[in-house]
């Protein structure tokens, strides 16, 4: 059974949690004061660690009036602090051979650090220092204002992104869950320091902080290095506070599908993206969603690629993808192709999915068990892959299974199941987006 992880505690007794898994990685998960969250998977003979620094607070959460704020801030945070500048965080990570970055989501914000374990507490100490007391001046807004602007020509100039984001727009079309995650260049162009200022101190608040870590992690040291450093920082720990409550599950979606988008782009292939409203994060059937995305659209032995690319020579790249949000989700296929095979690679993409609901073989149901078992257990090998996982458990999932558990919950998916999900799929409103040539 997965270990449920509470949303709130005053007890202090109460609020800690240590669970065994995986041959001796063992996770911990306490409650600072101020509702912190720290959770740690202490993983014996791994001499890296990664932490981050996470805010469940993605792009979909926005103001009107801070639009553009979320991914504003993950630039600025980097940009210097009262003690330190830009420079000495990007010195201290290199003088260590570590690493740190940042990533912001629809639904989520996380900035983190790998190192060498015995370097740990000098990434909390600088990621916290950026994530209580980024300094947000002018100047620096100012100057990432031009970055963030460079950033989104270098995604518009690349055709298989836009069609990805005016895909997301298509599904989830008058929902923030349609809006790109960094931004438009009109919002960038037109938010001020003041709302990203505003958007920084309703959210980066000590109950709506999650710290994961994992790798060569002692979980008290850690602990007290993160009550450490967010004193430094000047942040207030109440001790009777509680985290934040997680996101709602059970608000409704109101979205406007758009059924055909046509986006015409002077470039050598037309990018299609066919596919409809996907599973929410805690669908029970994501692990079926898994099994059906594999022998649909994932490897060299999928249909997709075996029926767009191997027979029929049509396509270099085709795949199909699952990205689940809170309440709502996209499940998607994509292709590349010449814009005189655009026609003919869509009613393919459309026609797999529709074989797909009526039946799979027991071969192609082992080879996605097998696929999906091999390729999660190696992408948890490095610590970073490990941290993620605590943190998403921690804000999207309140539940957080063993890899042993989810591998087994892949095992029991049958063949019905996913037929009916296909066919679910398959019975639902799609859409169509197309970046290319205007005669595709």
């Amino acid at each position: 059974m997965p270990h449920d992880l509470p949303l709130v505690s005053t007890a202090h007794a109460g609020a800690h949690l240590t669970v065994e898994q995986d041959h001796g990685a063992v996770i911990r998960r306490s409650i600072l004061p101020g509702g912190v969250r720290v959770l740690t998977q202490h993983i014996p003979g791994m001499r890296s660690a990664t932490m981050g620094a996470w805010v469940g607070i993605g792009s979909r959460d926005e103001a009107p009036e801070h639009a553009g704020s979320t991914h504003f801030l993950e630039h600025l945070l980097f940009k210097g602090t009262p003690t330190r500048t830009a420079l000495d965080i990007a010195e201290a990570f290199d003088q260590v051979g570590g690493e740190s970055n940042a990533a912001t989501a629809k639904e989520y914000t996380c900035y983190y650090a790998r190192v060498i374990d015995t370097d740990l507490r000098m990434a909390v100490s600088t990621i916290l220092d950026m994530v209580t007391s980024a300094k947000l001046d002018q100047a620096d807004f100012d100057m990432e204002r031009g970055v963030i602007l460079e950033e989104l020509a270098m995604s518009d100039d690349d055709p298989g992104d836009v069609a990805h984001e005016r895909f997301s727009e298509a599904i989830h079309g008058g929902h923030p869950l349609g809006r790109p995650i960094g931004g438009t260049p009109e919002i960038i162009r037109a938010v001020t320091r003041e709302a990203v200022c505003e958007h920084y101190e309703r959210h980066y608040v000590p109950a709506g902080l999650v710290i994961t870590a994992a790798g060569g992690i002692d979980h008290d040291e850690l602990c007290a290095w993160v009550l450490e450093a967010l004193d430094t920082g000047g942040w207030a720990l109440d001790p009777n506070a509680v985290p934040l409550p997680r996101r709602d599950v059970t608000a409704p979606v109101k979205a406007m599908l758009t059924p055909r988008l046509i986006l015409p782009r002077d470039i050598e292939q037309t990018h299609i993206l066919i596919g409809s409203e996907g599973l929410r994060t805690a669908d029970p059937r994501r692990s079926e969603m898994g099994v059906l995305s594999t022998i649909l659209g994932a490897g060299m032995s999928s249909r997709l690629f075996q029926e767009i690319r191997e027979k029929r020579g049509l396509a270099y790249t085709v795949y199909s993808f699952s990205s689940p949000h809170a309440e709502t989700g996209q499940f998607g296929m994509y292709a590349g192709c010449s814009p005189s095979k655009a026609d003919e690679v869509a009613a393919l993409l459309n026609a797999e999915l529709e074989r797909m609901a009526e039946g799979i073989t027991e071969g192609e149901l082992a080879r996605a068990k097998g696929q999906i078992s091999g390729s999660t257990v190696l992408r948890l090998e490095d610590s970073y892959s490990r941290m993620s996982r605590l943190g998403k458990a921690e804000l999207m999932f309140g539940e957080l299974y063993s890899i042993g558990e989810a591998l087994d919950n892949v095992r029991a998916v049958t063949a019905d199941q996913v037929t009916a999900l296909s066919a679910d799929l398959a019975n639902r409103a799609r859409v169509e987006v197309r970046v290319g040539p205007s005669a595709a």
